[in-house]
């Protein structure tokens, strides 16, 4: 009985594992390339997640023909799916703080091209060469929209939207009212906006750097769990016998679904919230309607 079960579980798996072969097969051969940098990125996100999708079912198919448990296969392969995230290194959070930080500088770019008497338009077109790297394809973008006629807030509301972070959101919005009410203190408001962004820089490396020892701690416990549980099975596998049964494969998940819970609770732990934005296209629409009237 247990045989069968097993059978069955490794054809599914390796079903699954050659459809998902074939899906990443017609991809790689997909001739349209989108035209906006963020599509690209998305693309590379899906084909990284659909490859960890195939790691994971061969990881969990081949621990299910190792040892027995079906349960096992599961949750080997939710383990190699889920972990990089919880022990690698929190990208997002390096990404959104060089993109604040970006926000910054070109903020005080802007601040010195307009107090050499230029126009706002005329001072967004002169920093898109120099704009930093974590910003500059949205400024280029920003840009464009400028070059084909669009009206300036509304090629700004797609900054923001671009941009979506709500520091960049504070730049945008005092980008817009300058647009609309000719600001003429405008210069001295980008300076202070770009003091408040690299503070909030500032900020997020110090919380950072408090938050490192929780991460280094979940990393600990998620490795020493994982070596004990593969220690077991490879060392003392008599310990385990009671899981080969249906009833132990039950009680298997049922101990694996606690410790996912647990890991998931610790890597929230160590991760830093984020605020909302404020300035998002109905909002950015609404407020030039209550300016117009």
């Amino acid at each position: 009985m247990t045989g069968t079960v097993l059978l069955a579980a490794a054809c599914g798996l390796g079903v699954a594992l050659g459809g998902l072969l074939l899906v990443l097969a017609f991809r790689g051969h997909a001739p349209a390339t989108p035209s906006r940098w963020r599509d690209q990125l998305r693309q590379l996100r899906d084909r990284v997640s659909a490859r960890r999708a195939v790691i994971s079912l061969a990881g969990g198919l081949l621990v299910a023909l190792v040892t027995g448990w079906v349960s096992g296969g599961v949750l080997t392969a939710a383990a190699v799916w889920a972990l990089p995230r919880v022990l690698g290194r929190d990208s997002e959070q390096a990404r959104r703080v060089a993109r604040i930080e970006a926000v910054a500088a070109w903020t005080e770019m802007l601040r010195d091209t307009l107090s050499a008497a230029a126009g706002l338009e005329q001072a967004i077109q002169t920093t898109v060469d120099t704009a930093p790297t974590a910003i500059r394809d949205e400024v280029h973008e920003l840009s464009m929209r400028i070059e084909r006629g669009d009206k300036l807030p509304d090629a700004l509301a797609g900054l923001a939207d671009d941009l979506s972070d709500p520091t960049a959101d504070l730049v945008v919005s005092a980008l817009v009212l300058a647009s609309q009410h000719q600001a003429r203190q405008l210069a001295e408001l980008l300076g202070e906006l770009a003091i408040e962004a690299r503070e909030q820089v500032s900020m997020r490396l110090r919380v950072e750097a408090g938050r490192a020892r929780t991460r280094t701690s979940v990393r600990v416990i998620v490795a020493t769990t994982l070596i004990f549980a593969a220690g077991l099975v490879v060392l003392n596998r008599g310990y385990l016998a009671p899981y080969d049964g249906a009833f132990g494969q039950i009680m298997l998940l049922a101990v694996g679904a606690l410790f996912a819970v647990a890991f998931a609770w610790l890597a929230r732990i160590a991760r830093m919230s984020e605020p909302e934005r404020f300035l998002t296209r109905p909002t950015a629409a609404r407020a030039r309607m209550e300016v117009r009237s």
